[in-house]
């Protein structure tokens, strides 16, 4: 570890102590308190004054919980909103044509938007058909994390595509690796394996605690589901 690293790390640990303020701050009187905000606030301009570093991401949204399609599509709207171009490539899914598509539609040829599966496997029933998919959608993929005008790119469904064996993950990996340094990569899908989980930047787990499905007997819903 650097000294640069080891400084870091202890503004990290005062960043801590301090805490976010508001009822979990321990002083009473509002002086105490602004003092701690202050120096709060102080601590925090280091820390991002220090980390200034750019590059592209891999993110990786994965966990049985909802909201893993839906946090990469926070990133495209954020990324078509500084007027950077973006492309979805769909594994897996492409049996239904979700509410998402046609509302960033609005975004013209910024976004590129492509569903190249066919649906659950339950619903396909040809294995061989579903692999022949995950190679087109990957060749796609290709095409985009090799463009350096491209700033984002979701691979949506990708680690299902993985866990059921149509895409190696070395391929995956070495797509990755290839890329422009300044393209990021979102990867959405269950599963994500533990060889990408150490590959990424960014990790996270989507927990499953209620479902209305699953409880309640309540159907996919336009707006929520697709």
């Amino acid at each position: 570890m650097t000294p640069a690293d080891l400084d870091t790390a202890d503004l990290d640990r005062q960043a801590a102590d301090l805490g976010p303020g508001g009822a979990l701050a321990p002083e009473a009187d509002a002086d105490g308190y602004r003092r701690r905000m202050a120096r709060r606030r102080e601590v925090q301009r280091q820390r991002v004054g220090e980390r200034d570093r750019e590059k592209g991401l891999v993110l990786v949204f994965t966990g049985d919980g909802k909201g893993k399609t839906t946090a990469a599509l926070g990133l495209v709207l954020r990324t078509l909103g500084h007027g950077e171009r973006v492309a979805v490539v769909q594994f897996i899914k492409g049996g239904w044509h979700p509410g998402e598509a046609r509302a960033l539609a609005l975004f013209g040829d910024s976004l590129h938007w492509h569903a190249l599966g066919e649906g659950f496997t339950w619903e396909t029933q040809d294995r061989e058909r579903d692999r022949q998919l995950v190679q087109k959608a990957w060749g796609c993929a290709l095409g985009y994390l090799a463009d350096a005008d491209c700033r984002l790119v979701v691979l949506d469904e990708v680690n299902v595509a993985l866990k059921l064996g149509y895409l190696e993950l070395e391929a995956l990996l070495e797509g990755l690796r290839r890329r422009p340094p300044l393209t990021h990569v979102a990867l959405t899908g269950r599963g994500a394996p533990q060889g990408l989980v150490e590959r990424a930047d960014l990790v996270t787990e989507m927990k499953l605690i209620r479902h209305p499905f699953r409880e309640q007997g309540v159907k996919a819903q336009a707006g929520i589901e697709y």
